[in-house]
């Protein structure tokens, strides 16, 4: 019984930690964009 709960419990922590990393890259990608215009505009 404690397995049942326990397991639609990880894949939902799974998919926070998916959307979490996702976040992030695409966000370092923005700023290294950011930064690469910034310095090919001086």
């Amino acid at each position: 019984m404690e397995e049942k709960e326990t397991q639609p419990q990880k894949s939902w922590i799974k998919r926070i930690g998916v959307g979490v990393f996702l976040f992030f890259f695409i966000k370092g990608l923005v700023w290294i964009a950011i930064f690469f215009g910034l310095f090919k505009a001086c």
